[in-house]
């Protein structure tokens, strides 16, 4: 029994096997060749990771040996330990006493010289018998002699991290020669500084940028986690890390880009750089499941899609065999179907002889009929719309935004002093005078409410602290004006007027109408920012706690929170006084008013 076929099985049959084979070439390239990229991009991005933070690791630590250098050079200092040294034991507390001040003169100095924020915590200067000369936390009677740091210190500069409680401390160690010393001479004595290690920290704790399975971490040579741990808590000095890029580093001198099991044994790919000079290597490591994860998604994608493609192109060749063996049946069935009253019907048959132009004599009359019909349809609806005052459609999202609020204070008793028409110019002066600001800081005007106006920094990121720091900016711009916006009231007649400005963080809801370009903003954010303002003093500025921890850091600003228990027990968050520590020009503020 023979198969037969006819032109439009073929024309199916043709078509399926040309989709299939070409959509498999073009699968199976696509695949290969984004699986590679993904991997070679997630290798650069980790290996670019090791290297800029690893860089910047070496740099802090040289430039704290090179602090610690600086004190260990000091004249004075060298001066008063030779003195020291040769005291006997009977005689040297008294002197201790004596001198305390010297070194703390010279200590104090060097603080100043280098700045405080390097984090020094204590300093300890220590003779070559081991005994302490002087120390910040004045804990001198210990004898240093079998010190582990002091007896390295006597050879060489050098940094190393003790484990204090549950965190840890950067301790930094130089030798100190005498002033006319030369090469080979021994040192008289050694200097211990312990400091903090917030900047250490700021370094390797950013995870932006590394999914949510990355982590950046240092590795002693003992193979000791020197660094908060991603997935577990306490490991500082705690967790073991064996794997294939610290040894790399402490037995062969070498950096490991690749993968291999980490600390907890799950597959990862990770970059090492290594820094044996100061025994240390940092790891940038990220799931070896998250890397390939994109690579999954896609071949699902294009399978799915490679099997929705053939099977409209087996529809689409279907209906073409079907369009060329029945053009007149599908014109019977198109009249029939409008008869039925169905006018959306079109036969679209383009053969080009007698049918085709019948056919397309048909959907013209057809197209004619539909439009009348679609245009009755919606008068109707319009009748219906308005009848039942249905004119606007709302749809609401949500978003986390900077909203902020300034408001007049005592604008009562002002407008009652002046005539209506001063009073709208008061009004209009103020709230375009610093609606300008907002504008210029790349804010957005919400509303005005009275004498308040309401404005708002969309859809910002906590940790985006350059757009934090542009907010709080633009709020101190609006309280540097006050000079300037009481002379645009002078003109008008108008006397001086003061203003509060409140700012907050969180989630608000956002409301765009369907029928406006205008959107409203609500939620407890907004709420809290227009309470928060009636504690405000004038002329300044107040935030909420979510806007605090994400500009505590910046040291440039002076924060004062409302120790008031009254607050925090009606409203339950705390609020904070925000001015700017010093009064340096900034000149970008000023740009920002002219």
């Amino acid at each position: 029994m023979s198969i037969k076929f006819n032109l439009g099985k073929k024309l199916v049959l043709l078509v399926m096997l040309v989709t299939i084979f070409a959509l498999g070439i073009i699968s199976y390239i696509s695949v290969d060749y984004s699986s590679e990229t993904l991997k070679e991009r997630g290798g650069e991005l980790l290996h670019g990771e090791s290297d800029i933070r690893g860089e910047s690791l070496k740099l802090l630590f040289k430039s704290r040996l090179e602090q610690n250098n600086i004190l260990a050079n000091d004249p004075m200092i060298q001066s008063l330990i030779l003195e020291m040294n040769q005291i006997p034991e009977n005689k040297l507390k008294e002197l201790k006493e004596n001198n305390r001040r010297d070194f703390l003169i010279q200590v104090q100095a060097f603080q100043e010289l280098i700045g405080f924020s390097i984090g020094f915590e204590d300093t300890k200067i220590i003779g070559n018998n081991g005994n302490i000369f002087f120390s910040l936390s004045r804990d001198t009677d210990e004898n240093f002699l079998k010190n582990e740091f002091f007896q390295r210190g006597l050879k060489e500069s050098f940094i190393e991290f003790e484990s204090i409680e549950s965190t840890k401390k950067l301790v930094v160690i130089s030798p100190v020669f005498a002033d006319d010393s030369k090469k080979g001479d021994k040192p008289i004595g050694v200097i211990i500084s312990k400091m903090r290690t917030a900047s250490i920290d700021n370094v390797l704790l950013n995870r932006s940028g590394l999914g949510e399975t990355g982590e950046v971490y240092i590795v002693n040579d003992n193979f000791l986690m020197l660094s908060e741990s991603r997935f577990f808590e306490d490991a500082v000095f705690e967790q073991q890390v064996d794997t294939v890029g610290v040894r790399a580093c402490f037995n062969e001198g070498k950096e490991h880009v690749g993968f291999y099991p980490d600390y907890r044994g799950i597959p990862i790919y990770g970059s090492s750089y290594c820094m044996p000079e100061f025994g240390i290597v940092l790891l940038a490591e990220m799931d070896e499941q998250e890397l390939v994860e994109p690579i999954k998604i896609l071949q699902t994608r294009i399978l799915l899609t490679s099997l929705l493609i053939t099977m409209l192109m087996g529809l689409v060749a279907y209906f073409a065999a079907e369009s060329l063996s029945k053009p007149l049946r599908e014109l019977k069935k198109a009249a029939n179907k409008i008869t039925s009253g169905k006018f959306d019907v079109r036969t679209n048959i383009t053969t080009g002889d007698e049918i085709g132009e019948l056919s397309h004599a048909f959907d013209s009359m057809a197209q004619k009929l539909e439009e009348s019909l679609i245009e009755i349809k919606e008068k109707e609806e319009i009748i219906k719309e308005l009848a039942g005052g249905n004119l606007l459609k709302f749809s609401q999202h949500e978003e986390n935004d900077c909203v902020g609020v300034i408001d007049m204070t005592d604008s009562t008793r002002i407008s009652s002093k002046l005539s209506d028409d001063d009073v709208s110019k008061m009004y209009e002066i103020f709230l375009n005078f610093m609606a300008k600001i907002i504008l210029k800081h790349k804010g957005e005007v919400v509303k005005n409410i009275g004498d308040a106006l309401m404005f708002r920094f969309a859809n910002i990121h906590s940790t985006d602290t350059a757009a934090m720091k542009n907010v709080l900016e633009c709020c101190l711009s609006m309280i540097k004006s006050h000079d300037e916006l009481k002379k645009d009231l002078n003109a008008k007649n108008i006397g001086e007027l003061d203003y509060k400005i409140s700012v907050t963080y969180g989630p608000v809801k956002v409301a765009e109408s369907t029928t406006s370009k205008i959107s409203d903003i609500f939620g407890p954010t907004v709420n809290r920012c227009f309470k928060i303002n009636s504690f405000c003093p004038k002329n300044s500025i107040v935030v909420g706690t979510n806007m605090y921890n994400s500009l505590k850091f910046f040291e440039e600003y002076e924060f004062s929170q409302f120790c008031s228990i009254e607050i925090k027990q009606k409203y339950g968050y705390d609020i904070f006084e925000v001015k700017r520590k010093t009064s340096t020009k900034n000149s970008y503020d000023e740009n920002i008013i002219n």
